[in-house]
């Protein structure tokens, strides 16, 4: 994630604008799909030159993955998802029970956000193969933040027995999707808090003693 470091009246401007055109580009791309959408026709939702995108992200592949990064931390802080308030506060609870409770509410808010927008990077990716080279393929990171989840929730009292990392991980890794979020809250219709309910209950089944 770019990291904007001017101070003052002036970067908080720089931010503000930043903030218009990704928000611009977010809407864009999923109504119409990264291959229709034009940069042009972001800077006309953003109010601003196209010139400014530009020279704020490069072109439109950089404005892709700056979209990703944000919307997947949900603000512009270069904070990685494990050092997140969210994440530390669920590894720091005292019960597999409370830890999974945590990490579910702050995974489907994630979600919520993040969903659409993978959908778009998959699709993006499919017509222009070196997007993929912008992020390093050192592992999956998603799979890396559910196994060092799961890693902290076996430990814990209320966790079943003889439940691995691997197949805990696995199981925050498959249900705590992007593809099976869109296949319920966007497909089937349900509610975000359907949604969480329902998905905590079966990872309760699965985890907790």
């Amino acid at each position: 994630m770019q990291l904007v470091k001017s101070t003052g009246k002036k970067g908080e401007k720089s931010r503000q604008t930043r903030r218009r055109i990704l928000r611009a580009a977010y809407e864009l791309f999923v109504d119409q799909g990264y291959g229709v959408t034009t940069l042009q026709g972001v800077a006309e939702r953003a109010g601003v030159a196209v010139q400014t995108i530009y020279f704020a992200f490069g072109n439109k592949p950089s404005l892709l993955k700056e979209l990703v990064d944000v919307t997947i931390a949900g603000d512009d802080e270069p904070i990685p998802t494990m050092q997140r308030a969210w994440f530390l506060d669920a590894l720091a609870t005292d019960t597999a029970e409370a830890h999974l409770l945590a990490h579910v509410r702050g995974t489907c808010e994630v979600l919520e956000r993040v969903a659409p927008i993978m959908e778009v990077l998959r699709a993006a990716s499919a017509q222009d193969p070196s997007l993929a080279s912008m992020w390093p393929q050192v592992g999956d990171p998603r799979l890396e933040v559910q196994t060092v989840a799961a890693r902290s929730l076996v430990a814990k009292p209320g966790a079943k027995a003889d439940l691995s990392v691997e197949h805990a991980a696995d199981l925050l890794f498959g249900l705590l999707s992007p593809e099976l979020y869109l296949l319920f809250v966007r497909d089937r219709g349900w509610h975000q808090d359907r949604w969480e309910e329902w998905v905590h209950g079966m990872l309760h089944t699965q985890l907790c003693a």
